[in-house]
């Protein structure tokens, strides 16, 4: 459902990209007219100062939301299928970032590893399988942010699509999706994703929020990032749609 064609994929210091005009302009602008109220949201202050609707959070409302919501119901549902998977490895792939996985989208992974426990019932712990989900994203204007971090040893890739409608937001208030580097070498390798305070780092690059665009990247040990406080208006809104692929254990 939506276009990974033009992703422009960056491999320092961990696979990064942006990818423009992901959806048509006609299902972009319902799906961003048509996006969640916050009053539907769940206050998550343990990562920075944002708001969260998805499965874990305020499940009900979550899924009350998609079964009232035909066009957000459709995507959730191609988000759950093992299309969208190939889809992300195919475009990750075809941009020098094979990650192994391109076989498991069939479902082949499963059947693969209950074998492997039939060998040698030692390897339970084997039994994994590939999962994806979505989740509706919100920061406040004035000083929404999301501390330095790596993300969860469980996520495999994570996709951050932007949900602003054109002229909705404005630039000065900042909400780009920060590339950052740890100032003591200590803190370079997170693979348990610990979060560090932005005194704590340097930043690279900054990935502008702007409509219609989805950042993708690669979980690794040092895939740090982070969005920085906004300077913007008490009523402006960053919205985002979070896309995780993760890696599940039975």
């Amino acid at each position: 459902m939506f276009d990974l064609s033009g992703l422009q994929l960056r491999y320092e210091p961990y696979p990064i990209g942006l990818a423009k005009n992901i959806f048509p302009p006609d299902l972009y602008a319902e799906l961003a007219a048509s996006y969640p109220p916050v009053s539907e949201f769940r206050y998550m202050p343990n990562l920075g100062r944002k708001y969260s609707l998805a499965e874990a959070n305020n499940g009900r409302n979550y899924h009350r939301f998609l079964a009232s919501t035909p066009v957000w119901k459709k995507f959730h549902d191609w988000v759950k299928s093992r299309d969208f998977l190939a889809t992300i490895f195919r475009a990750l792939s075809d941009k020098g970032v094979p990650l192994g996985l391109e076989h498991h989208a069939s479902g082949s992974l499963i059947t693969r590893q209950i074998g492997k426990y039939y060998e040698n019932r030692s390897l339970t712990s084997q039994l994994s399988y590939l999962n994806s989900r979505f989740e509706f994203s919100m920061m406040p204007g004035d000083g929404g942010y999301i501390n330095p971090h790596t993300d969860a040893p469980h996520k495999l890739i994570t996709l951050v699509v932007s949900m602003c409608r054109e002229g909705e937001w404005d630039q000065a208030a900042g909400g780009g999706t920060a590339i950052v580097h740890p100032k003591d070498p200590k803190n370079y390798f997170n693979w348990n994703n610990r979060n560090l305070a932005f005194d704590d780092v340097d930043i690279s690059t900054t990935w502008e929020f702007l409509p219609n665009q989805c950042i993708i990247f690669v979980k690794t040990f040092n895939s740090w990032h982070a969005v920085e406080p906004m300077r913007g208006g008490a009523d402006a809104l960053r919205k985002t749609l979070t896309i995780n692929i993760e890696r599940k254990w039975l």
